[in-house]
């Protein structure tokens, strides 16, 4: 089974319908059947969150994670995975990435799994693990 770690770009690509939407939606089609397998770390959920919220509203922020819960996307939790936590450090310290960008690409590396993401800040990190370019 594939396994494949959506970045917040991803997401925001699908919800705004801008370059790569339709790849997301092809993606959360197919894992309904349990392939690819859909991940997603429970930091870039929040920068979701905050996102929508700064640039419309809290209401809006609400019903974006409600239409999240409601996808096939496992949400992977930090809190205690200091493996994760510290790739992401590693990757913050070495890499010119966004902290939640280095969780997204943490989980990936850790997980053997391709990042599905249209975020150019993830070029910095093409050696390192497997990108899907939505474009």
């Amino acid at each position: 089974m594939a396994t494949k770690v959506l970045d917040s770009h991803a997401l925001m690509a699908f919800f705004n319908d801008e370059a790569g939407a339709e790849v997301v939606e092809k993606l959360l089609l197919s894992a309904e059947s349990g392939n690819p397998k859909l991940l997603m770390t429970v930091v870039n959920w929040g920068e979701i969150y905050y996102s929508v919220m700064r640039g419309a509203s809290q209401e809006l922020a609400e019903e974006t994670v409600q239409e999240i819960a409601g996808m096939p996307i496992e949400l992977v939790p930090v809190d205690l995975d200091l493996n994760l936590v510290r790739q992401a450090a590693t990757y913050k310290a070495s890499k010119k990435v966004s902290y939640a960008d280095a969780f997204a690409a943490a989980l990936a590396k850790l997980r053997k799994a391709e990042l599905v993401t249209g975020d150019r800040e993830f070029k910095a990190l093409e050696g390192e693990i497997k990108i899907m370019w939505l474009r």
